[in-house]
């Protein structure tokens, strides 16, 4: 094994009076590549924030970096450089420990922190409006990159994450493997020892998803960085760790090979609870001949969607598949009426009434949005308000207090979180909770207005395994309970062929196939298979 350069010792840390660290100890390898993986909840991303050295600092324990620091410019590099010449400088590199977080010396923190760089899970964090390489061009600046190699560098970097070919193309119009990969090569550009990947990859579907793992190897190898990776995705840390940790309600429940850890994770994976099939109602929307056409200034007239004609059954829960650019995401938002198709038609029935939602005004589309409900995979919560304002007043319903908190917890519970979780963190605010339980919150917010559709645009995305069950679950609990329709837009073939009562499969903006689930699904290619299926965990 490699000198060690992180040395985490007993951390803990505590919100609001609970404990969610709990006596957390090991150490990471210069260039080693550490899979943390738990579920949500766990604590994962408040261990890596600690590591890298932002907002808090921990209740007690210690953050050690063992690095070479040049004693003539703030250049550190990993603890086996010591001895040799600064690359900035020239000066002689010499051993330092520094503690992260009990160093009087802020600036050795700062330090340690321009060494280091973070991908963030669901945040593309670019500028929508530039060019690719003008991304990765604004990087090198950051980090005052001499201008006149600024350019190649770029390229290189572009070149680094196989996107040469995007490398014109504006930031906003790239998938979002594509993204990812340009915010991978924003972040080597700060050439750092240590990258920080929080779900790296936890709203790509998986064909994609495979890429950008392979790309951080390649990456890590490429450069000579080690890499935390963290996940609730069994799959990732396969992919991409050559060690593992698994938490459990914040501590450490094993440590070793993924292979052997990831065993441990799954053993608390159970979906036994059985669902009565469901008897569909009449039409609540019928769809005929959509078309929704957009102009690129890259590939000019795009038929996002093109002659879409379906229907869904009230209390059905209806899918709708396809590969990253199918069109699922925009015919998601003509359904919510968010975005106004070029032609065709789409009818909601509210009450004894139909609605045609290709016309604006309140006797029409706005008197049938209020009872559509939608989740976004890019959703966002009030960052400054709790849980339950987030789930009430936030969103302008206008509850009594006691009301407003029994009906929060029952709208929680239907999203997944036991009672005793809900009522733990009704007065938490969104940073306090795991990426997995913002997502679950999110959807208790469409729940809570009480549509009579709800479209849940990649619902589980950023979910682990049984979390996906405890949300599988609330919905089919919420179609017997609430006789709630479902719109379930997803690349997650697993669970679209657990839930869903049919499917309509996409393809270059147009349904080619309408049918049962088994049916749908055993007519997909093998690419498809290949992009979409969620791997065993």
């Amino acid at each position: 094994m490699k000198a060690p350069l992180i040395t985490v010792d007993n951390l803990c840390m505590d919100f609001d009076g609970q404990r969610i660290l709990k006596n957390i100890s090991f150490e990471i390898a210069e260039g080693e590549i550490l899979g943390i993986i738990g579920r949500s909840g766990a604590g994962k991303t408040v261990l890596m924030h600690l590591m890298r050295g932002v907002e808090q600092p921990p209740t007690s324990g210690s953050i050690v970096y063992h690095v070479a620091a040049c004693g003539s410019c703030d250049y550190m590099d990993v603890g086996s450089a010591v001895g040799k010449p600064c690359s900035r400088c020239g000066a002689k590199l010499t051993a330092m420990n520094v503690d992260l977080w009990n160093e009087k010396d802020e600036e050795l923190r700062r330090r340690l922190m321009r060494r280091t760089a973070i991908m963030f899970q669901r945040t593309f964090a670019l500028y929508g409006d530039d060019r690719v390489i003008e991304n990765v061009l604004h990087a090198l600046d950051d980090i005052s990159y001499p201008q006149d190699q600024a350019i190649n560098r770029a390229a290189d970097l572009i070149d680094q994450v196989r996107l040469s070919h995007r490398m014109m193309h504006i930031a906003r119009d790239l998938s979002g493997g594509e993204k990812q990969r340009v915010v991978l090569a924003r972040q080597l550009a700060k050439e750092p020892f240590l990258l920080f990947a929080d779900e790296p990859t936890g709203t790509l579907d998986p064909g994609t998803a495979k890429i950008v793992h392979a790309m951080l190897i390649e990456a890590a190898k490429t450069n000579n960085m080690g890499i935390i990776v963290t996940s609730h995705f069994s799959q990732v840390i396969e992919d991409v760790a050559n060690r593992a940790i698994l938490l459990i309600d914040g501590s450490i429940a094993k440590l070793g090979s993924p292979r052997e850890v990831i065993a441990e994770f799954m053993k608390g994976c159970d979906d036994t609870e059985q669902f009565e099939a469901a008897e569909m109602g009449e039409h609540v929307m019928v769809a005929r001949d959509l078309v929704k056409r957009y102009i690129s200034v890259d590939r000019g007239v795009v038929k996002a969607v093109n002659g879409v004609t379906f229907d869904v059954s009230t209390k059905e829960i209806f899918g709708v598949i396809g590969k990253s650019g199918a069109g699922k995401t925009t015919l998601s938002g003509i359904i919510a009426g968010l975005i106004e198709p070029t032609s065709g038609e789409i009818n909601i029935r509210i009450g004894e009434e139909w609605i045609d939602m290709t016309k604006p005004g309140i006797d029409q589309r706005g008197r049938a949005t209020p009872y559509i409900g939608l989740l976004h995979q890019e959703y966002d919560l009030f960052p400054h308000r709790t849980v339950l304002d987030n789930l009430t007043d936030a969103i302008g319903l206008e509850f009594p207090k006691e009301l407003a908190m029994r009906k929060a917890l029952v709208t929680l519970k239907m999203a997944g979180f036991t009672d005793e979780k809900s009522k733990e963190i009704l007065n938490r605010m969104p940073a306090q909770l795991s990426e997995g339980e913002r997502h679950r919150v999110a959807l208790a917010q469409v729940l809570i207005r009480e549509p009579r559709i709800v479209i849940l645009d990649e619902p589980t995305g950023t979910m682990d395994p049984i979390t996906k069950i405890d949300v599988k679950h609330s919905i089919l609990h919420a179609r017997e309970e609430m006789d709630e329709t479902f719109i379930v837009v997803s690349h997650d073939m697993e669970f679209v062929r657990d839930i869903c009562d049919r499917l309509a499969l996409m393809r270059g903006g147009k349904i080619v196939q309408i049918g049962k689930t088994a049916d749908v699904l055993a007519i997909l290619t093998e690419e498809e298979r290949k992009v979409m299926t969620q791997p065993a965990a």
